[in-house]
């Protein structure tokens, strides 16, 4: 047991400030569905976006950089900073979409683009996929991480762990609705940023790393700090930074990542007060979570390989923690409870916590609103009452927060978890990109994809775990093939994108799509414009209906994509700038600061041209 006294106490203020925000801002929760899980759509943008990125920063993600970091160095963060570029095509042209919409969750939208029964269906069959499913899997990944935590800085066994954590989450996230989660959101944010600054700094000034200089020059490190990949490792090169830039960050759906918009982004873009908010809101979240908070994390992942260069080292440091959960990512709780002194450490502990229950609220609130809103008020009670649709969302709440527990116990690390989501996602995000603005995309289309890429993630799965034969140094053999393993996640990837894509694409041409009446309500409601739609325009004209009547019907999608190229530009140049600045390599840093700062200024100019309301 590593806290003394004063950390406790520490702890012990943090869940008293973190309750106490819950119920005060729990208030009017319970008037409406509406007011529990969209906050009465009257949310400010930094609000908003302070809870997004909190939603993200979850206590599993510093150990995923640090798995990621000590496997194939700073470089391998690619493969979740791709996702920017997800992420600006969703505050440009897609977060007013979201707002405008004024649907309750984003599964509600599938009964206003496409219509009849398979509409229904796929609404129904998503609120339970996503709501309960899915969605079991994303908070257990989280769970994890805890598990870890807890045992190194708490001395706690994992069940005893993640019961006493369940408990406080169900309580102010069913308590108070989405309000609550927003405004402990905002705390837990702040801490969670001290404790990771903090932990960094008190990491790198240690005996055993000497500065971030010997830190930097460290033979175990040196060869990790590449920004980009070596082209010469073709396998590592492909995987990490060419697959993800070019078919990841649109193909597949990730929870905070989806192409479009969706979960519980999309929650709080439909919960801000009008179109602008949305978009402030889901911009600020994007510079938050890509240029903002990385390095912490990225510093104490690099001086873990100094002080446990391998996971034999970590399970001779830790023989009390189950073999099982001793992985490259369990190197950052180790690394923090090894150098924080006594008052910090319960701080950043504290921090920790708070990044854990900040993503389980989000996630337990994001999928009872599909159980209730999606599932129970849509097919099992249409009549529901306003309380008993709080009612229900709050046994959702608990029944999530219960499998999610018993999953997490099964689970062994960070990166195996992120990578069995991307795959079950694979071949998905273009629908998502192109339902808004494509007439002919139906419900066909995305219940075929959703059926394809789970039933191909799984035929990889199993073939992995059946017929692969791992040889040593990273080598594999499958039916006679001898490959690298880092090339076998490429055609696994690779191979579910393409055949799931091949599926929609024949289904949508061979399905009719959804009815004149749905598409021209959904292209008067959403006002999408483009070319995508100039079939339904053409066809209601020639029934007498005008639907270019508003005089800001414009199409700005050209505009939109400008706005997310300097986004993306303006981000990763502050990013990389503050790399550069760490490494001690000024002229770089300087250069990449210059640019963000063009790219900035002229992203503010260029977004006044967009059309919002």
């Amino acid at each position: 047991m590593l806290l003394q006294s004063v950390d406790w106490i520490i702890i012990a203020a943090f869940f008293v400030i973190l309750l106490t925000i819950g119920y005060l801002a729990s208030k009017n929760a319970s008037r409406s569905a509406a007011d529990f899980f969209v906050s009465g759509r009257s949310m400010p943008w930094w609000l908003l976006g302070v809870s997004m990125v909190a939603t993200t920063f979850s206590c599993d993600t510093p150990n995923l950089v640090t798995d990621m970091v000590r496997q194939n160095g700073v470089a391998a963060n690619w493969m979740w900073w791709a996702f920017l570029l997800t992420g600006m095509l969703t505050v440009f042209i897609y977060a007013k979409l979201w707002n405008r919409s004024k649907v309750l969750t984003d599964l509600e939208f599938y009964e206003i683009r496409y219509s009849g029964k398979t509409a229904a269906f796929l609404r129904g069959f998503r609120a339970i996929y996503l709501g309960f499913f899915f969605n079991v899997m994303v908070i257990a990944s989280v769970s994890l991480a805890f598990i870890k935590i807890a045992a190194v800085m708490l001395g706690l066994s994992p069940a005893v762990a993640l019961i006493i954590a369940a408990v406080v989450v169900v309580f102010y996230s069913g308590l108070g609705g989405l309000k609550s989660i927003l405004y402990t959101d905002l705390f837990q944010f702040s801490m969670a940023m001290i404790g990771a600054f903090g932990a960094a700094w008190y990491v790198t000034t240690s005996s055993d790393v000497g500065g971030l200089q010997a830190l930097l020059s460290h033979p175990d490190v040196s060869g990790k700090l590449s920004l980009i990949p070596d082209i010469k490792q073709t396998d590592v090169f492909l995987s990490i930074l060419i697959v993800p830039l070019a078919v990841q960050w649109w193909a597949a759906w990730y929870p905070g990542a989806e192409p479009g918009g969706g979960g519980y982004v999309a929650q709080r873009m439909l919960s801000a007060k009008s179109e602008k908010h949305a978009m402030g809101a889901t911009l600020l979240f994007n510079f938050f979570h890509y240029a903002l908070r990385p390095w912490p994390w990225i510093i104490v992942g690099l001086a873990s390989l100094i002080v446990f260069p391998d996971i034999a080292s970590l399970r001779t440091a830790f023989p009390n923690v189950p073999a099982q959960f001793i992985q490259h990512d369990f190197a950052y709780p180790a690394m923090l409870s090894r150098y924080l002194p006594v008052g910090f450490l319960g701080l950043v502990v504290a921090s920790l916590i708070a990044a854990f229950m900040s993503t389980v609220a989000s996630q337990v609130n994001w999928g009872s609103s599909y159980m209730v809103n999606d599932f129970y008020a849509r097919f099992l009670n249409k009549s529901a009452t306003e309380k008993q649709k709080v009612l229900v969302g709050r046994i959702s709440t608990v029944t999530l927060m219960f499998f999610s527990v018993l999953l997490a116990l099964v689970l062994e690390n960070a990166l195996q978890a992120f990578q069995y989501m991307l795959m079950i996602g694979a071949g998905t995000g273009l629908i998502y990109i192109l339902r808004w603005f494509w007439w002919r995309i139906n419900a066909f289309t995305e219940l075929s994809a959703m059926i394809a890429a789970g039933v191909f993630s799984l035929a990889f799965i199993l073939t992995e775990n059946l017929f692969l034969i791992r040889t040593g140094d990273g080598m594999v053999q499958l039916w006679g093939i001898t490959l690298s393993f880092t090339v076998w996640n490429i055609v696994k990837f690779i191979g579910v994108v393409a055949a799931t894509s091949l599926v929609w694409i024949i289904v949508t041409y061979l399905t009719p799509p959804s009815s004149d009446e749905t598409l021209q309500k959904f292209y008067t409601k959403i006002r999408p414009g483009g070319p995508g739609w100039k079939a339904v325009r053409i066809k209601a004209l020639s029934q007498g209906i005008d639907l270019q009547k508003e005089d800001d019907l414009r199409w700005d999608v050209p505009t939109g994509i400008l706005c997310m190229l300097l986004g993306c530009v303006a981000v990763y140049s502050i990013l990389f700038s503050t790399g550069f600045f760490l490494y001690g390599k000024m002229i770089p840093a300087l250069g990449f600061l210059s640019s963000g700062v063009i790219a900035s200024f002229l992203l503010s100019r260029t977004w006044k041209k967009l059309k919002t309301r």
